[in-house]
């Protein structure tokens, strides 16, 4: 197993990956689905390219010993923050810890790149989601953004928002 950065032939690994994860059956498998939330696809190959084509941006990707991918986390650089999106780990291997590691190496990628904070987005309404993220030292910033999305990447069955966190790393 080792989490490394993703480069463009992992693209449609990456796309069926995140989009498991988190709509569509397959991700109700799993605790981190939005299916019930949004329909359609979360990203698709242009979109992962687009963030791989970003110079202040990278996919880290975890592998397993067949060489599949497991789970990923898109890294952007923001003057002095680094924004943390789209960590998914496969449905069928959450609760083993993959996700927590995948974070940690986030934060290191954040360290070794002298970035002393992290700021992700998450749903309002995924308590347990939220309450996964402040387990690890996150917190909410106070800030609320509207969730915008365009058919591209999901159609919304209801308003949602953002709650804004961060986490200052030591």
């Amino acid at each position: 197993m080792a989490i490394i950065p993703a480069t463009v032939t992992d693209v449609p690994e990456l796309v069926a990956l995140v989009n498991s994860g988190y709509r569509g059956e397959i991700s109700k498998k799993g605790w981190t689905t939005e299916a019930n939330m949004i329909d359609g696809q979360r990203i698709d190959s242009e979109g992962i390219i687009e963030q791989m084509s970003d110079p202040n941006a990278v996919i880290l990707k975890n592998t397993n010993e067949e060489g599949c991918i497991t789970g990923c986390v898109y890294l952007q650089k923001q003057s002095d923050k680094l924004y943390l999106g789209m960590l998914t780990v496969s449905p069928l291997l959450q609760a083993n810890g993959l996700g927590r590691q995948l974070l940690t190496a986030a934060e290191d990628y954040a360290r070794s790149n002298g970035l002393n904070t992290i700021v992700m987005t998450v749903i309002t309404t995924r308590t347990e989601l939220l309450a996964w993220y402040q387990r690890r030292g996150y917190t909410k910033t106070g800030q609320v953004l509207p969730l915008n999305i365009t058919e591209r990447n999901g159609i919304l069955k209801q308003p949602l928002e953002m709650y804004k966190l961060e986490k200052k790393l030591i």
